[in-house]
Order: structure tokens, then sequence, then C-alpha cells
């Protein structure tokens, strides 16, 4: 049974941030030791707990985002559950303890590496996708051995509640998974609470503030940031599957989406077909409330207004409006599409993530200028490139400074719980999901163990004698051609001379 998401919402009040870390730690001192296989029997729960409340949660994330239900279903709970499985099955797999190559000089020795959980992991998730943004990395964390202090969003509060709801009623053992609720001050102090790591998804500007405050401890992190995502549509491109991709990617979620499409760069001898095409598609998309609605709103009052600032910037600079209405038209939270051309570097569309339903094209002249544009951006987290041509998109691909890249299709890199998700340049710092996921919330313990137990090592005490000895080795072995007869000779003598 669904629970009930109270109107009012709790606040958690400073002072309680200590007890948040105790009572983390103490469940983390059981948990740790837990084998992997015993977690995932844990998530296996926690994933027939989100099937069991699938409505409910679909629901609540929608009105509380202003997103349509379709996608709450499709970009929040699918990839959840999808990562769920991922976890279930391959964890036990990739934590276990590995055998690793020994090296000739090591001779006798077995070599492992073994997967140790980091402790206690802060998880500070946004408001745009408030669900998977914060159940991902929570629930890969705690495949991985962690305890988990989870700060959601003050500005989906609804979400917060339904998932501390989600959290009990799957049965993790207590003080495992906390939520705290609260704003900024808050997670100022749940980072000065000194975490074993933080994962944080959000802005720029606040990954940095939080990446100075972990430095002074030397606290790990992974930093998921801002994006400003290029769409290369070369002459060769399927245009119809083109310009289908450009809507979905850039309106989804409002625009409100890190990894969504902001910025076209179209070459010219299809410019012109592609953005009448665009603007055609777009006049078609139903917005408004309700489940045939193609877009809802926009999710927080304060991005309508970085999004009205750009538009209105680059309407005054002399942008084109192909599709949508000037700002000053707009009404709440309901943002339509808007469709920028002759758009300019000067433009702050052109040079800041804006984060709402925008697009902008521009015309280039080939391959080379998409990706000199596309590169010449601060911030690297994904791209597409759209050709009929395999090995051409392969070979664009490859030139993008991005943490991933679509062939013919958008964002959805994002939603295979096998590939590895992060940005590079302002984008942020390191990746999850998968394998790299799981290894991120670990640390790599190396572990070799000697297996013939001889008095001494050759490259003991004492040393008199052994630097001839060792000279010839090292010249016998790394040299080519590779001396055997004379490398095993030099052995022979510093083994007699270590016994």
């Amino acid at each position: 049974m669904a629970a009930t998401v109270p109107k009012t919402y709790p606040e958690t009040p400073l002072t309680a941030v200590p007890e948040l870390y105790r009572r983390a730690r103490a469940a983390f001192s059981a948990w740790g030791r837990t084998a992997p296989m015993d977690r995932a029997r844990h998530l296996r729960s926690l994933r027939l707990a989100v099937v069991e409340r699938l409505d409910h949660l679909a629901r609540v994330i929608a009105e509380a985002t202003g997103k349509p239900r379709v996608e709450a279903l499709t970009t929040e709970l699918l990839p959840v559950l999808d990562t769920l499985v991922y976890l279930e099955k391959h964890a036990p797999r990739v934590l276990r303890r590995r055998r690793m190559p020994t090296p000739i000089f090591l001779f006798g020795k077995a070599s492992y590496v073994e997967y140790r959980p980091r402790g206690v992991v802060l998880v500070i998730s946004p408001w745009n996708y408030p669900f998977q943004l914060a159940v991902v990395p929570v629930v890969t964390a705690l495949a991985a051995g962690n305890a988990v202090i989870l700060k959601p969003s003050e500005v989906t509060p609804a979400v917060g509640v339904a998932m501390e709801q989600l959290f009990q009623a799957a049965g993790l053992p207590d003080g495992l998974v906390q939520t705290a609720h609260g704003d900024g001050r808050l997670g100022a102090a749940l980072v000065a609470g000194k975490p074993d790591y933080i994962f944080f998804t959000g802005s720029y500007r606040t990954g940095t503030i939080i990446q100075v405050e972990a430095a002074k401890h030397l606290i790990p992190t992974t930093l998921e940031l801002s994006g400003h995502d290029a769409m290369i549509v070369l002459d060769d491109a399927p245009l119809e599957r083109a310009v289908h991709g450009a809507l979905w990617g850039g309106l989804l979620n409002s625009g409100q989406t890190c990894v969504g499409v902001e910025r076209i760069y179209v070459q010219r001898g299809v410019y012109q077909e592609f953005t009448r095409r665009l603007a055609e598609a777009a006049a078609r998309l139903r917005q408004g409330g309700g489940d045939e609605a193609d877009l809802g709103e926009m999710t927080w009052a304060r991005q309508v207004e970085v999004v009205k600032q750009h538009v209105a910037d680059a309407l005054s600079k002399g942008a084109r409006l192909v599709h949508g209405r000037p700002p000053e038209e707009w009404r709440g939270r309901t943002v339509p599409p808007v469709i920028l051309a002759d758009v300019t570097d000067e433009m702050l569309v052109c040079r800041e993530e804006t984060f709402g339903p925008v697009l902008t094209v521009k015309p280039v002249a080939d391959e080379e200028e998409a990706v000199a544009l596309a590169n010449a951006s601060p911030y690297g987290l994904s791209a597409s490139v759209w050709t009929t041509d395999r090995r051409r998109g392969e070979r664009v691909a490859g030139l993008l400074e991005t943490g991933s890249v679509v062939i013919n299709d958008v964002i959805v890199t994002l939603a295979n719980p096998h590939l590895p998700f992060g940005g590079v340049k302002r984008s942020g710092l390191g990746s999850y999901h998968g394998e790299a996921g799981l290894k991120a919330f670990s640390h790599e313990k190396a572990v070799m163990e000697d297996r013939l137990g001889r008095r001494r090592e050759v490259y003991w005490f004492p040393y008199a004698g052994k630097a001839p000895l060792f000279a010839r080795l090292l010249r016998a072995y790394f040299g080519e051609p590779r001396r055997w007869p004379v490398f095993f000779g030099a052995f022979a003598q510093l083994l007699r001379r270590s016994r």
C-alpha cells in the first residue's frame, strides 16, 4: 500500500547532523561486513517496493516537478528499476576479490585486489530528476557496502518524503539510509560533518564550493555538474529522426535535463530544411496537464527567470524567434518551447547552460566547424552526432570532448546501467553507474601473499655483492633480445646470497 505524502514537509534541524552521522556509522559497522550477495537480496526487496508503489511514486514525482506522468515513469522510475536489477545481478561479481598478475621479480607471491566500502556516503541530489538522481547513487553506494545520508532537494520536498518512506518500507537495517530534509545550509552542515565520501549532482557553482570544503579534509567526491550539450546534424543525417530527436532531447522535462540538447549545429546543405521541419514539429506538441500532454511545466520559478533572461538577451542581440513566444508572454511556470536561429557567441544561450525548453540552431560549413563549436564550451557532459554514415559518426563522436556521446539518438547513455556516466571539463569529476559506480563507492585494496616462505627475499638486507647481480639481471630481462640464461644465472646467485 502506498504511503500518504504529507502536505507539510519536515525540516531536519542543523543540530541533528551529528546524530545522523552517529547512526550511519553504527549501521555501517555491520552492513560493511555483509557479503555483496546478501546486500543484493536487500536491493531486491527495495526493487519490489518500488514496483508496489509505482503509481504513487509516479504521481508524486509528476506533481512535484510538473513533468508528464510518462516522463516520471520512463525517466525516473525505469532507470532506478534497471539499476537495481543490474546491481542485484552484477554487484557480487564486480566487488569480488580479484586475482591479479604478479611480475617475475616477485616470484612466489599471489596478488589480489579487494573492493572495500568507503564508509558513510553523503548524497546531495537535485530537483530536476529528484527520484532518479537520488536513488541511483544511493542504491549503488549501498551495494558497495556503505551507509548513506541523503539530502534531497528542498525544491521538490514531496519526492524527498516519498523516498524516505520507500527506504523504510523496504526493510533496510536501521540507520543505513537516512534522509535529511533542508536547504543549502543543511547541505553545508552535512559536508562539514566529514562523511567518508560525497556524491553531488547539481550546478558547477555549488559543486566547486563542495569540492573546496571536501578538499580541506581530503574527502573524495564525485561531482555530476552542469551541461551545455551540442547536437551535430551532418548533411547526410536522417532528418526526420534528427528533428524528433532534437525536440525530445531539448524539451524533455521542459529542457531541465543536464544531458539534454541545447545547441544544434547543422551543416548548411540541410540547415533550412531541418530548421523548418523542427519548427513545424514543435508546433504540433501539446502542452498542459494530463496524460495526453507532451510538455508540462518547469519545476522551479527561479529557473524560469534564468530562461527568460537568456531568451530576452538573445532576442535583444538579434536572434530570430523561429518558434515560440517572447518571454513577456509566458505565464507562470508554463514555458512554451522556444527555437532560436541567427544566434551568436556573445549571447547567453550560446555561452551558458539555459536549462529550459530552448533550442538554438546554427549553420556550419562542415563537420570540423561543428566539432570546434561543440568543443568550445567549457562544459563537456554529453553530445550527439547525426549521420547515416556509421564510420563518419564514430569519427566525429571520437573528436568530441564529452563524458558521453550518442550517434543518431540523444540522452540514452544515461539510461544504460552498464555504461559509466560522468562529464569532463566543468561538467564534473568522476563517473558512476555500472562498474564505475560500484568502484567509485569503494576503495581498492591491494593484497599480496608470500607462498614460498623463504628465510629472506633476494632484495632484503644484506646488500653486499648484490648490486652487480641486479644490474646483470635487469639488463638480461629488459634488454632485447631477452637473455634467459643470464637472467636465471644472476637470479640463482642472488638466491644463494639470501639464504
